[in-house]
């Protein structure tokens, strides 16, 4: 591609982005055993998997590892697995959020609750704690017990 041919191809890219304004974020199903994390923040209601937004020039595998590595201290050390992808509509019509399954991490860090995140646990995945959310209930549902998974959260 020729220098002008990539600047025409950012200034289309980004004029999409001004007009679609999409978001995508990741979440990530730490599972050990019968047994999954679960972080709880301090600006919304629920039990969730850790994640969060990809950031600009960030891939979907980088963003999932930091946020797993922020929000529980946990560090990814195995292969992510793409679960799948839903729309997030509760929260926007444009928010598209990633699910990934990961077997192999390690504790780099002890938690300690945050200005973003208040609590972080591992639960028996048929005893959640109260206030898991519906979304979080879902996925586990169809990752364990191979509920056709939907596109919606």
């Amino acid at each position: 591609m020729t220098g002008w041919e990539k600047f025409r191809t950012k200034l289309f890219l980004f004029g999409v982005g001004l007009a679609r304004r999409m978001t995508l974020g990741v979440r990530v199903v730490l599972i050990e055993k019968n047994r999954i994390c679960l972080v709880r923040h301090t600006y919304v209601a629920g039990w969730h998997f850790p994640g969060g937004g990809i950031e600009p020039g960030e891939t979907a595998r980088n963003s999932a590892v930091r946020e797993v590595l922020e929000e529980t201290g946990y560090r990814i050390e195995g292969p992510l697995k793409l679960f799948g992808v839903y729309l997030n509509a509760g929260v926007s019509v444009r928010d598209h959020v990633l699910v990934f399954t990961c077997r192999e991490f390690k504790e780099e860090r002890t938690f300690k609750p945050g200005m973003e995140i208040a609590d972080a646990g591992w639960f028996d995945r048929q005893e959640l704690p109260e206030g898991t959310t519906e979304g979080t209930k879902q996925r586990l549902q169809e990752i364990f017990e191979g509920k056709e998974p939907t596109s919606l959260w």
